[in-house]
């Protein structure tokens, strides 16, 4: 469990010394390259971890990198339209709520675009390969196939910053987190082990949603957060919220036959 913060922490490290060699850069500037080293760093040893540690001759096929390219597209392909399944209810029951109102001719700009797009493929790529690829992996090695699926999900839920926001609107948005978590893992099950559909449900998600609130979409700033989850760094976050919940939890009972 140690290898994952060791990473990040010389992801980190490496990235301090760009704060005094170039001024201009911001803290959050420094902080996403120090995220982006980590990243690099887990390419270049995950494989050596899987053979030294698993006993794993193909390190990329066995975290579901690497598969038959028709497979990967159309594996990818699943997941990006189920995220923008889950976004279209999540929008239409905010929508019959009163908690949003869909303004389509709101454009987005350029920047807004790209933002949206390092996002799906960033946040997809890599927190999939963390843990629904990596992590999995270890879990399922050591712990058993249903132990591995549901502790990927409680770790997952647990690292991302819930504890920000205040009481119960922490532990709804914990909960929502788990159960996406558990969606992406059932996800790969589904595609027999590829990691791409996860990818791009994954990312689809978080890039869509952001794309959503840039534009089209205007959240009511007085919104009930049991509903629409409630609003933190990044604006209101629905998988904290009870319409986020009701999607997730439909896809993940479509799923049920993957669960065990």
């Amino acid at each position: 469990m140690l290898y994952l913060p060791v990473l990040y922490g010389g992801g980190w490290l490496l990235s301090r010394p760009l704060a005094f060699l170039v001024p201009s850069l911001r803290g959050d500037q420094v902080d996403l390259i120090g995220a982006l080293l980590a990243l690099l760093l887990l390419l270049v040893s995950l494989p050596w971890r899987l053979r030294t540690g698993l006993g794993v001759d193909e390190p990329w096929r066995f975290v579901g990198l690497v598969g038959p390219p028709g497979r990967i597209g159309a594996t990818w392909l699943r997941g990006t339209l189920k995220a923008a399944a889950l976004l279209a209810v999540v929008v239409v029951g905010l929508s019959l709520a009163g908690a949003a109102q869909w303004r389509g001719q709101q454009g987005l700009t350029g920047a807004e675009i790209l933002n949206a797009l390092a996002l799906a493929l960033g946040v997809g790529f890599a927190e999939e390969l963390v843990f629904r690829g990596w992590l999995w992996a270890e879990l399922g090695e050591r712990l058993g196939r249903r132990q591995a699926l549901w502790g990927q999900a409680l770790l997952f839920g647990l690292v991302h910053p819930w504890w920000r926001l205040p009481g119960l609107a922490g532990a709804s948005l914990l909960a929502g987190l788990i159960l996406l978590g558990l969606v992406l893992g059932l996800q790969r099950r589904a595609d027999g082990g590829a990691l791409w559909g996860a990818m791009g449900l994954h990312g689809g998600l978080v890039g869509g949603w952001f794309a959503l609130q840039a534009g089209p979409l205007a959240l009511a700033a007085s919104g009930p957060e049991w509903l629409m989850g409630a609003a933190g760094a990044g604006g209101a976050n629905p998988i904290g919220g009870l319409i986020g919940w009701l999607a997730l939890g439909g896809l993940a009972l479509l799923r049920r036959r993957w669960w065990v």
